[in-house]
């Protein structure tokens, strides 16, 4: 598994409750996504910074993903292009489940 974490800069006047309402938005397009397991959507109103946290099982699933519209689409909407990071995810603790996933990565 690959875990991704992407992150923009947010416009000055962007609030919580803002950046809230636009995640809202884009959360079904993330709905039945192949490859993604999970997505946390990530705000930091001292930086304002705004972004994701997304759990994919593997590095081509996500790079699917974030294709040069995805890209633009995120520019357009908050203001400022994408900077993302990948990280293997060789261990997963789920406590919803109750489970370890080990060798996850495999």
């Amino acid at each position: 598994m690959i875990t991704a974490i992407v992150r923009f800069k947010l416009p000055a006047d962007m609030t919580h409750a803002k950046a809230a309402a636009l995640f809202q938005g884009s959360a079904p397009k993330y709905q039945g996504m192949p490859g993604l397991i999970r997505k946390y959507y990530i705000y930091d109103s001292t930086t304002q910074t705004g972004g994701g946290c997304y759990l994919w099982q593997s590095r081509a699933d996500a790079d699917r993903a974030y294709s040069a519209e995805w890209k633009k689409m995120v520019t357009e909407r908050y203001g400022a292009a994408p900077e993302m990071s990948y990280y293997e995810t060789p261990v997963v603790v789920d406590n919803t489940t109750g489970k370890t996933i080990a060798d996850a990565a495999e």
